[in-house]
């Protein structure tokens, strides 16, 4: 622990422990906008891999990929990829070259990820891996587990992974149990690794940062170049205060943040957005993000139940509607979305777009305007017309989003710079410059405190909104 106080130190950092919140990362200087607090490598990480969809384990590339000829799980897109991960893999691969065909079907990413876990450890101690005051296994034994709030059939499904783990090994003085609760640790405290798009690519744990506790409200955002985490400061963080990051989605209502966070991190947030559960504005701000409209459509008020509970009332104009409408609308909504995940994986993009138009028009009868089951909508029919190049509908679903992310996401959410992006892109595919200047210039302005500037990625958004503006300029200069 002085080690690692000491390392933090040096980059003005410092763990304290919080009251109600046990280990937390606290600044001893000042942070501004767009300045790296923390990056860290992963202590062990692994791609999303599946049976049908492969990528390179020491980069997540999906190209040139081979599998290794030894163990015939794990890919690599190129030899110097190869080279870097070997240390680890040469003792992993021993390990799963050992299992028959069936049982390696069984050798999931995150079964992956603990026999690594446990090979590291391996490595580090016998000194072929270096070991330092941020990159050591004593770390992840310090990590919260919350084994003591995990139900009787979750801790089955543990010692069940754990044995796996065991017989890959085949270490039989490595404790089951020990193992079990190093998956309980993962759960909690393991990161999903995207690339600049927020894509996910992989798994990673990241013991220092999992130091850091969640805000709905964040004042910090965790990117990732490549397997790198970075943690950036998206506003003025003042000495002696406590960085916080997102640990979810949080487009969505304080009921369902709450719930998700107990669920996947055993928890309850008590954040600024959080305490305000059940008063008046956010019981308001719920029912326009996950209830309904009213039937008159001139009318943009939101709903709430009648005391009789026969239906609901706009608390705008007061027009009633009637439950079992609303119902049946929704039925027919969920029996639509269900039919989505065969539509768009069946390689027919059309399809997939008359099924979301379908959805989208009853939707619109029933969700308040700036509901987040009409923006998921949205943002699919976007996708979707990108993928058939139906570039001005496209842009049309896209700037629909745009006021619903402006609403549910801080100002300088990466997902909100990443949406104005993507309008920017489309505006000046269509000619549309002017608006493309407007868009790529909102897009930069958060993302270059988001993401920094130096990565590829915001080097060819640079680029774009320079481009934009050189044509504005010739346009200009033509017309007079």
């Amino acid at each position: 622990m002085e080690q690692l106080q000491a390392s933090l130190q040096a980059r003005g950092l410092s763990v304290s422990n919080l009251p109600d919140k046990g280990r937390s990362l606290v600044t001893t200087k000042d942070f501004y906008p767009g300045e790296v607090i923390i990056s860290q490598e992963p202590y062990v990480f692994v791609p999303n891999n599946s049976l049908t969809e492969s990528s390179c384990d020491g980069c997540f590339s999906k190209s040139n990929l081979k599998k290794c000829s030894a163990c015939q799980v794990v890919w690599y897109c190129g030899s110097t990829c190869q080279k870097l991960e070997w240390k680890l893999h040469r003792l992993e691969c021993q390990a799963l070259a050992k299992l028959d065909k069936e049982r390696r079907k069984s050798v999931t990413p995150t079964i992956r990820m603990m026999v690594k876990l446990y090979l590291r450890r391996k490595l580090q101690s016998e000194r072929v891996i270096p070991v330092t005051a941020i990159d050591n296994y004593n770390l992840v034994e310090q990590l919260v587990s919350h084994m003591l709030d995990i139900d009787e059939k979750q801790l089955v499904l543990y010692a069940q992974m754990a044995n796996l783990v065991n017989l890959i090994l085949g270490c039989p003085d490595i404790d089951i149990k020990e193992i079990a609760e190093n998956f309980s640790k993962i759960a909690c405290n393991a990161h999903t690794i995207c690339d600049s798009e927020l894509r996910p690519l992989g798994t990673g744990l990241y013991p220092v940062i999992s130091i850091i506790n969640h805000s709905c409200l964040p004042n910090s955002v965790l990117v990732f170049e490549g397997r790198l985490a970075l943690v950036r400061a998206v506003q003025h963080i003042p000495k002696d205060a406590e960085i916080l990051i997102s640990y979810i989605e949080t487009a969505t209502s304080t009921i369902t943040r709450q719930k998700t966070l107990k669920e996947q991190y055993l928890f309850t947030c008590t954040c600024p957005c959080c305490i305000k559960v059940g008063q008046h504005d956010d019981i308001q701000e719920s029912a326009i993000l996950e209830g309904y409209r009213c039937r008159d459509n001139r009318c943009s008020g939101f709903l709430l139940r009648e005391s009789d509970d026969k239906g609901f009332v706009c608390q705008q104009c007061g027009l009633t509607r009637n439950k079992e409408e609303i119902r049946k609308k929704s039925r027919d909504i969920k029996a639509l979305l269900d039919k989505a995940p065969k539509s768009t994986s069946s390689g027919n993009p059309q399809d997939a777009m008359i099924l979301y138009k379908n959805i989208e028009k009853l939707q619109k009868e029933v969700c308040h305007p700036f509901s987040i089951s009409l923006m998921r909508t949205w943002e699919k029919l976007h996708e979707i017309l990108v993928q058939l190049e139906e570039w001005k509908e496209a842009l049309t679903f896209c700037r629909l989003t745009i006021p619903v992310y402006e609403r549910v996401y801080p100002g300088f959410h990466p997902l909100l710079g990443l949406q104005y992006y993507s309008c920017g892109k489309l505006e000046w595919l269509l000619g549309e410059t002017d608006d493309a200047i407007k868009s790529l210039t909102k897009a930069v302005d958060i993302l270059r405190i988001t993401h920094g500037t130096n990565t590829p990625f915001m080097k060819e958004l640079l680029m774009k909104l320079e481009e934009a503006r050189a044509e504005a300029s010739y346009t200009l200069s033509c017309k007079e």
